[in-house]
């Protein structure tokens, strides 16, 4: 089962249950929050809780995404408490990008590898350590809170300072952390981590800059384990074109770390295991356009596809335009 979120036709927000071709309304249901904060108190899932509440009418998911109406999978009643971070590196084949853009900078280890190339190594020799113990740490960044979330089918803004606008197709766990303040896994979703590769390119020390871009993810929520083997399709559209499409895979056959390796050395800062937060967590790619010398333009359309994640995640670039900075004093 798939979910989503959404405006109905009275303004007022509610979730469907995707099976298939045919999503219907959950009852009683106004949010993915609300459902799983009420799963965790009865001691049950989120399906077994939808399945007892029941389904209402049948939903038309084109339609709500034509119309505007379609909301981010999950999202939470305070912004702030919803975090968008991420991991990099993660994926076989994901440093060769990566490794060209930096020993252009120059900036090489001591044994004549990037520092990219060094940390991927590691986590092929240890990024999926047999159970019961750690493995390496990934690389980790912080991408934002719920206000950098777009809803999918709205435009994904770019500010008027970055150097780049590009897509980054992934998979993102999505987690809330319960009252004993122990993550709890919601499911999975398609991702649009959207980067500036043009400044992270300038030099290495800049990819936490890069990263402070807005965000889409959706539109539908999987429930239940991430499949092994991801195969989906990023494109970008341009004046009804399609201009560039590339495969991408994920699902831990084509990673470098298993998913459990990547969500401890997340969780395993008390920071992030505060009761109530959702988590974001995207767990990084290997396809990128930018690496096959495309440059974005406004009103470019970015689509992300994998069939066993439903509805597939498109959304237009904004340029902003340019916003003062004024720091005034209050003393």
């Amino acid at each position: 089962m798939n979910l989503i979120q959404y405006f109905d036709l009275n303004g007022e927000r509610a979730v469907g249950a995707v099976d298939g071709d045919v999503t219907r309304q959950v009852n009683g249901a106004a949010s993915v929050y609300g459902l799983a904060q009420a799963a965790i108190a009865a001691q049950s899932g989120i399906g077994a809780l939808i399945a007892q509440q029941g389904l209402g009418e049948v939903v038309d998911k084109a339609a709500l995404l034509a119309e505007g109406r379609l909301l981010a999978p999950v999202d939470h009643p305070d912004p702030a408490h919803l975090y968008v971070t991420g991991t990099g590196l993660t994926h076989l084949g994901s440093a060769a990008t990566r490794d060209a853009m930096h020993k252009s900078n120059g900036t090489k280890t001591e044994d004549n590898l990037t520092d990219s190339m060094k940390m991927f190594r590691m986590g092929l020799e240890n990024g999926k350590p047999k159970d019961g113990t750690k493995g390496v740490q990934p690389e980790w960044f912080y991408k934002g809170n719920g206000y950098t979330v777009v809803n999918p089918g709205h435009p994904i803004p770019s500010p008027s300072f970055a150097l780049d606008a590009g897509e980054e197709p992934e998979i993102a766990g999505i987690y809330l952390i319960d009252h004993n303040g122990q993550p709890r896994r919601l499911g999975f979703a398609l991702a649009n981590e959207f980067s500036d590769h043009v400044t992270e390119r300038i030099n290495y020390l800049y990819l936490a800059h890069s990263k402070l871009r807005a965000c889409s993810f959706g539109p539908e929520l999987r429930l239940g384990d991430l499949p092994a083997h991801i195969e989906g399709k990023s494109r970008i559209w341009r004046d009804g074109q399609v201009v560039w499409e590339k495969p991408f895979l994920s699902g831990e056959d084509n990673m470098s770390h298993t998913i459990a390796n990547l969500e401890y050395h997340h969780f395993k800062y008390e920071l992030f295991r505060n009761p109530g937060d959702i988590h974001v967590h995207c767990f990084g790619t290997a396809t990128l356009s930018f690496a096959d010398g495309i440059s974005t333009k406004p009103d470019d359309i970015f689509e992300i596809e994998e069939a066993q994640f439903g509805a597939a995640l498109r959304n237009p670039i904004r340029v902003e335009a340019e916003h003062p900075v004024i720091v005034g004093n209050v003393y």
